[in-house]
């Protein structure tokens, strides 16, 4: 039996290991499939919800890890019985993985959002320059905050014109790597004028 839970402890810490590696979602070797952490949320022909399986990779993998390891070590140092070992073992390795299950996907995955081209979209983006521009088509660099962090990007004057470091722009496109921005203040007058101008 010892040589029974050292198998399944070494098989479970290598696929462990193997997932991730692999990533968080999937991994595929040969004609075995590890993850499928969670199962998207989607609504059956009944109208059922489904949320995230407690049975996949991880909590597998878990379950053998903690069931070999804790049958190995009754069963070599403790005075248990055999069968005693074995029921000991298997709930040791049903805690393990529940155990893994409540951290992945009540702690870990709820916090996860995927990001959409909205959320990443740059034109509109207010900015502060914090490398300044020259004018003519010269490079600096802008400030900005996306997705709840502080980024920055190369960026051009879209006129042409010089901007200095610590002025408020708004990003006109983006392209290639490169935002170009106008000076928020322009913007303002522009429109300012546009409507004074108007009917």
């Amino acid at each position: 039996m010892d040589s029974f839970y050292l198998i399944c402890f070494g098989v479970g810490l290598v696929l462990s290991a193997a997932s991730v590696v692999g990533g968080f979602t999937h991994l595929h070797l040969g004609r075995l499939h590890i993850g499928h952490t969670t199962h998207a949320s989607h609504t059956g022909a009944r109208g059922n919800s489904h949320g995230p399986s407690s049975i996949n990779g991880f909590t597998i993998t878990a379950f053998l890890c903690w069931f070999g390891g804790a049958g190995y070590l009754l069963h070599r140092y403790s005075a248990f019985v055999a069968p005693l070992v074995l029921l000991l073992s298997l709930l040791s390795g049903v805690a393990g993985a529940a155990l893994l299950w409540a951290v992945l996907f009540k702690v870990l995955l709820p916090r996860e959002h995927v990001l959409t081209a909205e959320d990443t979209e740059m034109a509109g983006v207010l900015a502060q320059v914090s490398d300044s521009i020259r004018d003519g088509g010269g490079i600096g660099e802008i400030l900005f905050s996306q997705t709840g962090a502080r980024r920055c990007s190369a960026a051009r004057s879209e006129d042409g014109r010089s901007i200095e470091r610590g002025a408020e722009v708004i990003v006109i496109r983006y392209e290639r790597g490169v935002a170009y921005v106008r000076r928020w203040d322009d913007l303002n007058i522009d429109t300012v004028n546009g409507i004074s101008d108007g009917p």
